[in-house]
């Protein structure tokens, strides 16, 4: 059941937030170190009040338990690409922004690639037996007009390549339980964690392509 939170955040929400990795660069001694994490999982709030994050609500993206207007600042990692009922959740989160306020979010982005990554980047998808897909995507490739139906405007779009080097298979296995891989054959999930763990052993960097997403509110129609 989600707890109702009144009142003004000037810190971010932290829009399906998981565990809360993100708190201690969302919060800050300026504001107190104030924050608010939702999620609609059980599991994953429990992990993060186990880190001692929060405070936190379980909430679903399309019923965000704040005031109209009661946030500076919506962050949301990784979520945007496979909430359900995306249009809506875009609604509720410009309805819980002030005017002026930003949407900042991260997506998977299929670049920018190196050369090399290229390669492994192939190596794994082969290994997968599938490229890799989200329930968003197509609504992903049209930003600018998803947004503006929900009354965001969006201020900036780009893309970054980040490397991660997995330290030994633990890690390397981490990586691949990170990707979003809903009904993958079992055989398919091992062939590709092996490739993983032979690069690891050879310590190839494993790229990260991220996608930064930025959008205004706009001031509600009167």
């Amino acid at each position: 059941m989600s707890t109702r939170c009144d009142g003004h955040w000037n810190p971010p929400l932290d829009l399906a937030c998981g565990s809360a990795p993100l708190q201690p660069g969302l919060s800050s001694r300026r504001d107190g170190g104030r924050y608010v994490g939702a999620d609609l999982s059980a599991g994953e709030l429990t992990a993060a009040r186990r880190a001692g994050r929060g405070p936190l609500v379980r909430a679903d993206a399309t019923a965000i338990p704040l005031t109209d207007g009661g946030v500076d600042t919506v962050v949301c990692s990784m979520g945007l690409m496979i909430l359900p009922r995306l249009p809506a959740a875009l609604s509720e989160i410009r309805r819980v922004l002030v005017p002026g306020g930003l949407l900042v979010a991260t997506v998977p982005a299929a670049g920018p690639l190196r050369l090399l990554d290229v390669l492994v980047v192939g190596g794994l998808l082969a290994g997968l037996g599938r490229a890799l897909s989200y329930p968003n995507d197509a609504a992903m490739r049209r930003m600018a007009p998803v947004l503006a139906r929900a009354g965001l405007r969006l201020e900036a779009d780009e893309r970054y390549r980040f490397g991660y080097r997995p330290r030994d298979a633990a890690d390397a296995d981490g990586f691949l339980s990170s990707l979003y891989l809903p009904g993958l054959p079992d055989r398919r999930y091992r062939r590709a964690r092996t490739y993983l763990r032979a690069l690891t052993r050879a310590g190839v960097e494993l790229p990260i392509p991220i996608r930064r997403i930025v959008a205004r509110a706009e001031d509600m129609p009167r």
